[in-house]
């Protein structure tokens, strides 16, 4: 089953029932894995540039880390310790840390469905990718009511992190007053219908803003089945010049975040096809680890993690100054 079905089928339930489970409480800071005035170490050595950090919110919202094929849980509890720690020490250092100069930065923690959801939503699937968003809605109307005070939002996510925020802006952004206050919403990893937004529409420049950026990243040899059945068609930008490129070459390329901290700069070019972009094997002193990979699913935010962090803060900028388009 394509992705574009299983988002729909969401979709449909989500407007159709309201979730059934106790709502995790978000006035417990507990329930955030990253607050204003309490950021973890995995971003304070990122944060060189606060000048953002009043004037502008960033929404983040990690992909999945409950992928253990012997647990049979369909969600997995908020206070597992090991997710918190894959969070942390993963999503939080090597994703969400593209965006911790574009603004202050809110990442809730929330009950998320193990990987198996997306292949087996009538048999718990659904029920455990709506309880997980069920947590993502709640944290966010949360930080609107007490946080939020009317500055601009980014929105960032990543595989099921942007399931969830696609839904987010589906209820909360799309053809609704707030997106007036929608810097972007980055949703790297997914597979987003061109005609799924009445009024949010795919961002096409780099400056662009009150809209949404997508991509999902394979190797040149593309898997065709899960191109064919998750991406193909799909609404998709270059993350290298943000706009409709079809190729950016390796010199334009800003860089990589590796797992050793070193940001590696003009490491591959950068090719968009329908629905997907594929890059050429990286130049790093690595490279041979990435020949071994299937795709580059997992790299889509830290392939491109300086060209990221610049797009980011360059659209928070243009916002925040009224240089909007």
């Amino acid at each position: 089953m394509s992705f574009k079905i299983i988002f729909s089928m969401l979709v449909c339930i989500l407007l159709t029932f309201q979730c059934f489970s106790q709502q995790t409480n978000y006035a417990e800071k507990s329930n955030w894995a990253v607050f204003p005035g309490n950021y973890t170490k995995e971003l304070k050595g990122y944060l060189k540039d606060s000048s953002l950090l009043t004037k502008v919110d960033v929404f983040y919202v990690y992909p999945t880390v409950f992928l253990d094929k012997t647990d049979e849980r369909w969600n997995i509890p908020l206070e597992d310790e090991n997710q918190r720690r894959k969070i942390l020490e993963n999503a939080i250092r090597f994703q969400a840390s593209a965006w911790v100069e574009a603004g202050s930065m809110y990442v809730p923690y929330y009950r998320q469905a193990h990987i198996r959801s997306y292949r087996n939503l009538e048999s718990g699937g659904r029920e455990a990718l709506l309880l997980a968003y069920s947590d993502v809605k709640a944290a966010f109307q949360y930080y609107l009511d007490h946080h939020n005070n009317g500055r601009p939002i980014i929105l960032a996510g990543h595989s099921q992190g942007s399931t969830h925020l696609m839904l987010l802006l589906k209820e909360f952004f799309d053809n609704k007053p707030l997106q007036n206050q929608l810097v972007a919403a980055y949703l790297p990893g997914i597979g987003i219908k061109k005609n799924e937004y009445q009024s949010l529409k795919l961002l096409t420049d780099s400056t662009q803003t009150g809209g949404y950026v997508s991509w999902n990243t394979f190797k040149k040899k593309l898997s065709k089945e899960k191109y064919e059945n998750w991406y193909k068609g799909s609404s998709v930008v270059n993350p290298v010049t943000w706009d409709l490129s079809t190729t950016a070459e390796r010199k334009l390329h800003k860089g990589f975040l590796f797992n050793n901290n070193s940001l590696y700069k003009q490491s591959f070019t950068t090719h968009l096809i329908d629905g997907a972009i594929w890059i050429s094997t990286p130049h790093f002193p690595y490279r041979s680890m990435a020949w071994t990979m299937d795709d580059y699913h997992i790299g889509d935010v830290n392939l491109f993690w300086e060209d990221v962090r610049h797009n980011a803060k360059l659209r928070a900028k243009k916002f925040v100054s009224g240089e909007v388009k």
